[in-house]
């Protein structure tokens, strides 16, 4: 009897310990890259991706999230998700990549012709305490995702997190679109005070064009959106402050 009874508790203490170690919350560093490719230079830089570099990156302790492309590409760009333990992993795992002779080969000889990057832009963030587990999925079916970037009226970030965190999200879910990930940008960076980024799915774009008009239309988002300014005293976003940028995954991106 006390065997079982031992037993009956050692489960329940390790489910407990399971379900708080499910809640705890993400401190991963996660960081966006968007590259300029080079003219004429796409499809090498994403076959040195596909072939070479996210295999780099694992060696080196970066987590590969996500790869994808605008759907409308006029500037060759390609966007991209790694985590890190800290941001401290962050700059040793750079640092060890770029000395990495194995990377230095391959970057020798797909620069043959010249350099495949024309730009880059960084971004290194936190998933706020509302995002969905940032975990990469693949879906059986082809869909779309939306990158969407929003500026907070000075003062208002706060507010703008409570609003997704109380209403927004649910709401996204409801007029069906797929919550994916929510971050704001971490302490230190330019615009930390006021950036939100978030990445939806749908099934394609003009899915996600008639789930936005049946959301803003939905009258329970009129009344947040409402009770939220009146709180705040005004808008939660600056004028044009809200960015929004169809993209595809690439094919050997994780999260497609």
């Amino acid at each position: 009897m006390r065997t079982l009874f031992s037993l009956t508790l050692l489960t329940l203490l390790m489910a407990t310990a399971s379900s708080t170690s499910a809640a705890s919350p993400d401190t991963q560093c996660y960081e966006m890259r968007i590259y300029y490719a080079a003219p004429g230079k796409l499809d090498d830089l994403n076959a040195r991706f596909r072939n070479h570099t996210l295999k780099i990156f694992e060696k080196h302790g970066m987590k590969n999230i996500g790869y994808w492309m605008p759907i409308d590409n006029p500037e060759s760009k390609l966007v991209y998700v790694l985590a890190y333990p800290s941001k401290a992993a962050r700059d040793q795992a750079w640092k060890e990549f770029g000395s990495d002779p194995e990377w230095k080969a391959v970057a020798k000889s797909t620069e043959a012709n010249g350099r495949l990057v024309a730009k880059v832009e960084t971004k290194f963030m936190n998933a706020t305490d509302y995002s969905p587990a940032i975990v990469p999925e693949k879906s059986s079916e082809s869909r779309v995702f939306e990158l969407r970037t929003y500026t907070a009226t000075p003062g208002k970030l706060s507010n703008l997190n409570a609003r997704f965190r109380d209403h927004t999200v649910e709401l996204f879910k409801k007029h069906g679109m797929k919550n994916i990930a929510y971050w704001n940008l971490i302490p230190g960076e330019k615009g930390a005070d006021d950036t939100l980024i978030y990445f939806l799915a749908h099934a394609s774009k003009a899915a996600g064009d008639a789930s936005f008009k049946s959301f803003r239309d939905d009258p329970k988002w009129k009344a947040a959106r409402k009770e939220s300014e009146d709180k705040a005293g005004g808008s939660l976003t600056i004028p044009d402050g809200v960015k929004s940028e169809y993209m595809v995954p690439t094919d050997y991106s994780p999260w497609k």
